[in-house]
């Protein structure tokens, strides 16, 4: 996720009320100012067929009601949605107040293939890209890379560098647009080391740190389920020399069935007491409040712990992220 994400089978849960989280009760706002307040933002992936469009749009204006930061859109391994990501990124530029980041992933691509796709985002106004690996195809042993492709990261950081660069020298229009929108590009970073491909935290903060250096403004971070898994990765990469900003990705941890999907694509294990503890409730909405409730300790701890604000993995619905910003004092009247 987001940070690499993933796009499991939704499972639609029936619409929750707004303030569902029951008798737990959230500490008291931070008394911060418009500045220092901390960010929201959310994760979305464009519509799989024409028929769910129009429940995502709904999403999203839900979403834009309480003013995120900003919204990362995702975009298929190999660019398996390269169409429907870059329509869905424009129409939220042209028709919304929200800011899109759009996702960008390297595997089996080409350089030339990348910068079409890229030159693609920029002419429509997209000026913020998630640049990540991405993952080998599954189920394709002989599956190699591309021979003149990108094979990081930071090496896919370098490539959206130089494409602004260029296009900066070729037209002093552009440069003038750059240097009032500059370009911003975000990476992934991972709590406990990326579990898909067997890596350790360790590893991860030295790719995290030549991410930086290959010109990345911040991080966003896979699932996790604990504020200890994001704070010791961050007090890590400070160590090892890594300065940009962190920012912890959450899951609303109200679906039981949907966490057991995102364990099994992204190999971060969901807590087995969480489990127990969502499957003990009496009904679906105690159930939902019982998840939001554990969410909103999880944001508590890390926002205490220096997190700059949290990223929502939706999953296109709407109503677990709002109540898990709303439990947090994060919701749209508390930042407006």
């Amino acid at each position: 996720m987001s940070a690499p994400t993933v796009e499991p089978p939704v499972t639609t849960p029936a619409a929750q009320p707004r303030g569902t989280t029951g008798e737990h009760v959230a500490p008291a706002p931070r008394p911060l100012g418009s500045v220092d307040r901390p960010t929201i933002s959310f994760e979305l992936f464009p519509p799989r067929n024409p028929q769910a469009a129009p429940r995502l749009w709904a999403t999203v204006r839900q979403l834009e009601s309480v003013h995120p930061d900003f919204v990362s859109v995702t975009y298929g391994a190999a660019g398996k949605t390269r169409a429907t990501s870059r329509a869905f990124v424009s129409r939220l530029l042209q028709e919304t107040s929200l800011s899109p980041i759009a996702h960008l992933t390297c595997v089996g691509t080409s350089r030339a293939e990348i910068t079409a796709i890229v030159e693609e985002f920029l002419d429509e106004g997209v000026r913020s890209f998630l640049a990540l690996r991405g993952d080998p195809p599954a189920g394709e042993p002989d599956w190699r890379p591309h021979p003149e492709g990108v094979e990081t990261a930071s090496a896919l950081v370098e490539l959206l560098r130089e494409i602004e660069a260029r296009r900066c020298v070729a037209s002093p229009s552009q440069a003038v647009r750059a240097r009032v929108r500059p370009l911003s590009v975000s990476v992934a970073a991972f709590p406990r080391g990326n579990a898909a491909t067997g890596g350790t935290r360790a590893q991860d903060v030295a790719s995290l740190l030549a991410k930086q250096e290959a010109g990345a403004d911040f991080a966003i971070t896979q699932v996790f389920y604990d504020a200890e898994a994001y704070l010791g990765l961050v007090a890590e990469a400070r160590a090892a020399g890594v300065v940009i900003p962190i920012i912890p990705g959450i899951i609303p941890t109200t679906d039981p069935a949907r966490l057991l999907r995102v364990q099994e694509l992204t190999g971060v294990p969901v807590p087995r007491d969480l489990l127990d503890h969502l499957g003990a409730a009496d009904d679906e909405l105690e159930r939902h409040r019982r998840g939001i409730r554990a969410g909103v300790d999880l944001i508590n701890g890390i926002l205490d712990g220096g997190a700059p604000g949290v990223h929502v993995y939706t999953y296109n619905t709407h109503e677990a992220a709002l109540d898990l910003l709303e439990g947090a004092h994060l919701d749209g009247a508390t930042r407006r």
